[in-house]
């Protein structure tokens, strides 16, 4: 930061500003010329002014001009408003692209809930309510088309039935539900593997408990079984 000479001298006593003059070789050229402009304006300018003036001048000028050239060559520095604005802002949030990748991959309804998760973080109540309705309405709704397709189709038709019944629901939380209760919401991405993990869990839990059913039940369900 510059240092304001002027103000400084002009606290100073007759004799210290002498001294800056006297003994110029010792100080700043701008102290200096901020000496002999206090004394000139006390109305006692120094007989050196003259003599040292046009030197000092010339010593001040290429000085400034180091330390510009200097200060252009260090990398500039970001504020910290501007180090603040570049770390991601918002809250955390689970990101459209992994709603409908667990949507397409796993199930509908756990992208709602991602999605409905979402909404309670934002405290959207409200089409919270409507995301649960539909959610649930879906996966019932596709569960029953399911069976009836597994009941007078066989379990081929799940090989293209079951992701075309995905895409409706992908569709509803891409186009209607995140534009208009989400938007361009600034968020931080929430991780992905803490879902995926309770997933894996249900998964291998239900695994497990229909293999310990009786062979005639283990049967029936097996037939049931969307997923």
């Amino acid at each position: 930061m510059t240092e304001d000479y002027a103000a400084k001298m002009a606290l100073k006593a007759d004799a210290a500003l002498r001294e800056y003059v006297s003994g110029h070789y010792q100080y700043r050229e701008e102290a200096v010329l901020a000496a002999l402009d206090e004394l000139r304006a006390r109305g006692q300018p120094a007989p050196e002014d003259a003599a040292l003036r046009p030197g000092l001048e010339a010593g001040a000028a290429a000085r400034r001009v180091e330390e510009a050239a200097r200060l252009a060559e260090q990398p500039a520095r970001p504020s910290p408003e501007g180090a603040a604005a570049a770390e991601p802002s918002g809250p955390a949030l689970y990101s459209s692209a992994l709603i409908i990748l667990f949507s397409i991959f796993i199930n509908p309804l756990v992208g709602g809930i991602l999605l409905g998760l979402n909404l309670q973080r934002l405290r959207r109540w409200k089409p919270l309510v409507g995301l649960a309705v539909f959610a649930i309405g879906y996966f019932i709704l596709s569960q029953l088309l399911l069976r009836w397709a597994l009941l007078n189709y066989g379990p081929r038709t799940f090989t293209w039935l079951a992701p075309l019944l995905n895409l409706p629901a992908v569709l509803a939380y891409t186009f209607w539900f995140w534009p208009r209760y989400v938007g361009r919401q600034a968020f931080r991405s929430r991780s992905w593997l803490p879902p995926l993990l309770i997933c894996l869990l249900l998964v291998l839990g239900a695994s497990y408990l229909l293999k310990k059913q009786p062979a005639k039940v283990r049967e029936q369900l097996e037939k049931l079984l969307i997923r």
